[in-house]
């Protein structure tokens, strides 16, 4: 079903950024169902069965889990009533969805991202996971392993200013510095984007940080141990 994005839709992006208020909004409506809803849905749609192949527990509902061009501007300083930028978030339902981790795809005017990320990590896993660290615990050495040898994802996420360990190397320090992890794919709009060849992206390149995926749940005492798919030998990268 999912065949790419459009020109249009990253007109349509461009254009509302510029022209961000109702009245215009309203006149091109149209244009908003057509070149950027029904895309997402499309593509929701057709990624849904392979999200669910890395957790069955995702909610893959194509309207549940694309964001709204409204904007929620009651306590903003910003009051543009609508997104110039648009995503879809798979993710486990839970009351706070961000203390789990969680698949994003999302675009913006002159470039669109995707991942995975653990957005506010509860206490205790983060102190989980700088036990493992520090302790150069196998299962997650394998998990660093695997980053560093894939050239797809960067790390990222908000870092304590000090350093809360000397002794760590640069590559543990990484992880351990971190108040939040997430794993981006960031790229320029290109010919994949205006095709199908971006489905196959995402499933591949998800596929790859499954296992990461899998160690936060684990952190987060969702499950019991880290995907077998880590183990010597499988998802070579």
């Amino acid at each position: 079903m999912f065949k790419g994005f459009s020109k249009e839709t990253i007109d349509f992006l461009n254009n509302l950024k510029l022209n961000n208020s109702k009245g215009w909004f309203e006149a091109n409506k149209e244009d908003y169902h057509k070149y950027l809803l029904r895309p997402f849905l499309e593509l929701a749609e057709d990624l849904g069965p392979f999200m669910l192949s890395i957790d069955q527990h995702f909610n893959v509902t194509p309207k549940k889990i694309i964001s709204r061009i409204n904007r929620d501007i009651r306590f903003s300083r910003d009051k543009s009533p609508y997104r110039y930028n648009m995503w879809i978030a798979y993710k486990r339902i839970y009351k706070d969805w961000k203390t789990e981790p969680s698949y994003f795809f999302e675009i913006f005017p002159d470039f669109y991202h995707y991942g995975m990320g653990f957005y506010t990590i509860p206490r205790e896993a983060i102190n989980k996971l700088r036990k493992q660290i520090i302790e150069k615990d196998k299962e997650f050495m394998r998990i660093n392993a695997l980053y560093k040898r894939q050239k797809i994802f960067t790390i990222a996420g908000e870092k304590y200013k000090r350093i809360l360990d000397n002794s760590l190397p640069d590559d543990l320090r990484e992880w351990y510095q971190r108040k939040n992890i997430y794993f981006v794919c960031r790229k320029e709009i290109d010919d994949h984007f205006f095709s199908k060849n971006l489905l196959n992206d995402l499933m591949r390149d998800f596929k790859l940080i499954a296992p990461i995926y899998n160690c936060f749940l684990w952190l987060r005492d969702k499950m019991a141990v880290c995907d077998n798919s880590i183990k010597k030998g499988e998802n070579k990268i």
